[in-house]
């Protein structure tokens, strides 16, 4: 049985997708709840919105903790990655490892995963994944540490925010392009 559950955060309602093995999809805020549900309803197209039993409800709850800018890894939320590519999962698992306010690079994705050649291939799975804010795209960035590409609602700047909150500071990234 798949089901879902949305939840208020300090950067609005997200809602959250369940099987049998994990967490199936995570949605950050979109203009209106509608399109929210709507995308994250990809995940579970048949699930049933009920009350999160308690470990989906602790999951909600370390998620709502790090947008509220405590330093939360959501390292032992167990995600379902049954559906997605091989390829995905490696990226997936990788980007995972990033510690909240921490960046890594598309090629340094693709390096820790063995393929050095990859970084564009890592930039299109994390632009496909269903696991926001838990598998952290947002802290992977682009070449040089530049803030490119972020499928989220509001883009660039719904990553820099979620950054922000992490404790990552704008300076760092000006003194980043300076550099470059």
């Amino acid at each position: 049985m798949y089901a879902y559950a949305f939840f208020d955060t300090s950067i609005g309602r997200c809602g959250l997708a369940w099987g049998p093995r994990g967490i199936v999809g995570v949605q950050l805020p979109e203009r209106s709840e509608g399109t929210t549900r709507t995308r994250l309803m990809r995940h579970c197209p048949n699930a049933d919105e009920i009350e999160p039993p308690k470990q989906i409800a602790r999951a909600i709850e370390e998620i709502a903790a790090l947008l509220r800018g405590e330093k939360k890894g959501l390292r032992t939320l167990q995600l379902d990655m049954s559906r997605v590519p091989a390829f995905n999962a490696r990226v997936y698992e990788t980007a995972r490892a990033i510690a909240p306010g921490k960046t890594r690079t598309y090629g340094e994705i693709a390096r820790a995963i063995g393929d050095p050649s990859a970084a564009r291939a890592v930039g299109q799975a994390l632009g496909r994944n269903p696991f926001a804010i838990v598998v952290p795209c947002h802290r992977v960035v682009g070449a040089n540490d530049k803030l490119v590409g972020f499928s989220a609602s509001g883009g660039i700047a719904t990553k820099l925010k979620l950054l922000e909150i992490e404790g990552w500071r704008a300076e760092e990234q000006l003194l980043f392009e300076e550099l470059a």
